[in-house]
This record gives structure tokens, sequence and C-alpha cells, in this order.
């Protein structure tokens, strides 16, 4: 069972709270649920490339800690980086490579 999300409920509750619906109960509820379309580990490496071509990086930090937690590996996430280096930028890769040594594992070799 998919645990449910409630970081816009806990972080915009009070100041967004349709806003915090929708990211909770369908982005994240409906969306994010329909597993037989399309494992989590799957929407977590086109969700990962999506914020990082687009440089938002306090998302992509987010996503990172929850790719892991649905399966995506350190060779893969590295994998992923080192692609989009070539379509996203060069400065993107770097930024995506500090956030993702937070989350899978720090080791250069």
């Amino acid at each position: 069972m998919v645990k449910k999300q409630t970081a816009g409920r806990d972080n915009l509750g009070d100041f967004a709270p349709k806003f915090a619906e929708l990211n909770d109960d369908v982005l994240f509820g409906q969306v994010w649920a329909r597993e037989k379309e399309l494992a989590p580990r799957d929407r977590s490496m086109i969700t990962v490339a999506s914020l990082m071509s687009q440089g938002l990086f306090p998302q992509l930090e987010a996503h990172m800690k929850m790719a892991k937690q649905n399966g995506v590996t350190k060779e893969e996430m590295v994998e992923i980086i080192t692609h989009l280096a070539f379509y996203a930028g060069w400065p993107k890769a770097w930024s995506a490579f500090d956030i993702a040594k937070k989350f899978m594992g720090n080791k250069t070799k």
C-alpha cells in the first residue's frame, strides 16, 4: 500500500487549502496511485528528470528522496543526471549531483 501524501496539507493547508488538496489527493492520491499504468519507480525517474531539466532544485531534493524510497538506485540516478547533462545543461547536472549525493550515498570512488 502506498503511503498517503500529506506534504500539501502539512506545508500549505492553512495558506492554500485547495492547492494542498490537489497536491495530496489528486497528484499523489490519484495520479501517483495508478501503479498498474506506471510503477512509482518509473514515475520517480520521470519526475526527477523533469525537475532537473527545469532547474527546480528544491522540489528535486524531495523527489530524489522519494525516488530512492521507490527503488531507484544510486547507479541509475547517476546515469539519469549524466544523460540529462547534455540536454538540460552541465550546471544543472552539477547541482543535481550535489543533491543526489545526500540521498544516494556520498562516495566518489
